[in-house]
């Protein structure tokens, strides 16, 4: 097989996703036994599942140029153990302060990761397998969702048992730095630090026929066209302003639609649709676990063949009449009386299938590509940054926005941001699928507009 190494090199960096993904899970089955043990008011509830989000910004902040600087392998390894660290604390903690504080500091290791690894996949992917080999990132997100879920389902029958489901994230965090050991830097950030020697070395490993003498040329070229203009020029090009539109709106569209209030909250959607014990829910949770994690699988196959935008139309018009379905459910839940937990499974499921397909794997996918090899570090680094602020207000709001509103407005307002969503796409969003990454970097130079590309 022509590109076996690559395929391992991939899945070995893409089990960062499984540290996102675990600790984005995991808190949904433990709230509800932490709840049980400390009590806690809907604030509390919000600040706790949000805290890993204030990490995060501060991780995804710092450590842009970090990576420019010591190279992408380096910081993933350093992030898979400040995550195994983080997890240890949680398990401890004896009180919800010390709990909080060591979420954050698990999501310092959640903001790096989620970065790092799809920029690692975008610069050591060949064009016409860029869109599968970074949607593997989001696969991995996935597995750790589904693995979180799990291991909560193994923990549920004590309710000091979450103390178990949190420290259980020691497994992504060993995994992806024993993985790592064995891995090369990207030959991308390798050119780019004058190391050629090493990065033919890295492409005849990842690309065995690839004519490195061209391909190395061609990074050089790049780099040495935007290292003669001054740092001033280059960072307020006009061209520059449309990939961070791009960066940062896809981002607030793979967040504000709604995901992770399903992900966080799943077990307590369930219950107040009417799911009566806490294993009930959690056993539903980690179905849709098992669909998350099946249909990602599904849109590896679809990324490189179909493109970036007719999924993203499919996943988000889904998204948004799955979004307006569990609204209903819940502002007629009397007429719906106790089919309103079917109504909800459905309307979740379909939601699930449709995001799984779509924004999950894209949004992490278009991050990596639209811009310059220069600032591709920095500038992922302000995207992600971006996705975590907007997952912050997201998920910090919705306890108090259900106990407020109720969950029929709640949802709606999630399908509202949807369909301007799909606007934002048809207008700003370049089709990159088969381009190179230089490529895509010439068109933003010359002006081609994102419908053109």
């Amino acid at each position: 097989m022509k590109y076996l190494w690559l395929y391992v090199v991939a899945i070995i960096a893409s089990l960062g996703g499984l540290l996102s993904g675990y600790d984005t899970g995991v808190i949904s089955g433990a709230l509800l036994f932490i709840n049980e043990s400390w009590n806690l008011a809907d604030t509390t509830q919000g600040i706790l599942v949000s805290s890993v989000l204030i990490g995060a910004v501060i991780g995804a902040a710092t450590n842009g140029i970090l990576a420019d600087m010591f190279g992408r392998k380096k910081i993933i390894m350093a992030t898979a153990v400040i995550f195994t660290l983080g997890s240890i604390m949680c398990a401890f903690a004896p009180n919800i302060f010390v709990l909080i504080a060591s979420r954050i500091f698990v999501g310092f290791a959640v903001g790096v990761v989620n970065f790092v690894v799809p920029l690692y996949l975008s610069e050591i992917s060949p064009k016409h397998l860029r869109g599968t080999l970074v949607s593997l990132y989001q696969w991995a997100i996935t597995a750790g969702i589904l693995f979180s879920y799990f291991i909560n389902a193994v923990f549920a029958h004590a309710v000091y048992n979450w103390r178990w489901m949190l420290f259980a994230g020691v497994i992504p965090g060993i995994v992806l730095f024993v993985g790592m050991c064995f891995m090369h830097d990207t030959p991308r950030w390798l050119v780019s630090k004058k190391r050629d020697e090493e990065a033919k070395i890295a492409f005849k490993k990842i690309e065995p026929e690839v004519d490195t003498e061209k391909e190395i040329e061609d990074i050089r070229k790049t780099i040495l066209n935007e290292e003669t203009k001054s740092d001033k020029k280059f960072r307020f090009k006009k061209w520059m302003i449309m990939p961070f539109v791009v960066g940062i709106g896809i981002m607030f569209a793979q967040i504000c639609t709604g995901i992770n209030t399903i992900i966080y909250y799943a077990p307590t959607i369930f219950k107040n649709a009417g799911f009566e014990s806490n294993i009930t829910a959690i056993y539903a949770t980690t179905g849709i676990g098992v669909i998350n994690f099946l249909m990602t699988i599904v849109a590896l196959f679809f990324t490189d063949k179909l493109g970036r935008k007719p999924l993203l139309y499919f996943g988000l018009t889904g998204v948004m009449l799955s979004l307006i379905a569990l609204g209903c459910g819940f502002a007629f839940a009397d007429f719906f009386g106790d089919n309103l937990k079917w109504v909800t499974v459905g309307s979740l499921v379909i939601y699930i299938i449709c995001f799984a397909m779509s924004l999950g794997p894209i949004g992490w996918i278009l991050v990596s590509e639209v811009f310059p090899l220069r600032i591709r570090g920095v500038a992922m680094s302000i995207c992600t940054v971006s996705n975590f602020a907007f997952n912050f207000f997201v998920v910090s709001s919705f306890p108090i926005l259900l106990h407020r509103i109720g969950g029929a407005w709640t949802f709606w307002g999630f399908g509202i941001v949807s369909l301007l969503c799909i606007v934002f796409v048809y207008f700003c969003v370049p089709e990159t699928k088969g381009i190179s990454l230089e490529t895509i970097e010439s068109n933003w130079i010359h002006g081609v507009k994102p419908r053109d590309f």
